[in-house]
């Protein structure tokens, strides 16, 4: 396990991945450095179908181990909105501002405590004998009553961690790291492969 592919075309995320493995004496690469340029429909139910679907398609194209994440804001108001279609809402082309005008929009008038949310992440690993593992973490905050900050991207101008009394977007990039859903998902996947090679070596 020297070498593992995660399904994403983001530099930046990659580079985060790698941070986090630093010490693992694993690799992670890109579909790109691997050759990989496939589209892959996110069409499950939950974080955790969508994450294994395309953990599971990279590792079938390449045969060799396959990282994936999907994430999103979850309100608790919006039902659970926009959850799993987070970066489809607001519909096709719709920018970050949009997206986060339309939750706005949805909770105007709502009282502050009632505007609780999470971001959450599940990353998964597809194996070439077909065993896969998910894990999972979350960023619990509120919804703030307008963007505020620059930092960062998506909803992160409108979630609000009252324990720092600001938006993640107004957070510096090593708070956030520390803090974030995707760097404590991805911490737990850290833990799991690493008991995996130490089996098998």
């Amino acid at each position: 396990m020297r070498e593992i592919i995660f399904a994403t075309k983001n530099k930046g995320k990659i580079k985060e991945i790698n941070e986090i493995m630093r010490d693992t004496g694993i690799m992670v690469i890109s579909m790109e450095e691997a050759g990989i340029d496939i589209d892959i429909v996110e069409d499950g139910e939950t974080f955790e179908e969508n994450a294994i679907k395309k953990a599971v398609a990279i590792m079938k194209i390449s045969g060799k181990i396959a990282l994936s994440d999907d994430s999103g804001l979850v309100v608790d108001y919006l039902g659970g909105a926009p959850g799993i279609y987070s970066a489809r809402f607001g519909g096709e082309g719709a920018t970050d501002a949009d997206k986060n005008e339309k939750v706005l929009s949805l909770l105007q008038g709502v009282p502050h405590k009632e505007r609780t949310a999470r971001f959450v992440c599940v990353t998964g690993a597809a194996f070439p004998d077909g065993t896969t593992i998910t894990t999972k973490g979350t960023l619990e905050g509120l919804i703030a009553e307008a963007p505020i900050g620059n930092q960062g991207f998506g909803y992160d101008p409108i979630f609000f961690i009252p324990e720092y009394d600001r938006t993640v977007a107004q957070m510096d990039a090593a708070i956030k790291n520390q803090i974030s859903h995707r760097g404590k998902a991805l911490r737990r996947m850290k833990e799991e492969l690493q008991q995996i090679k130490e089996k098998k070596e």
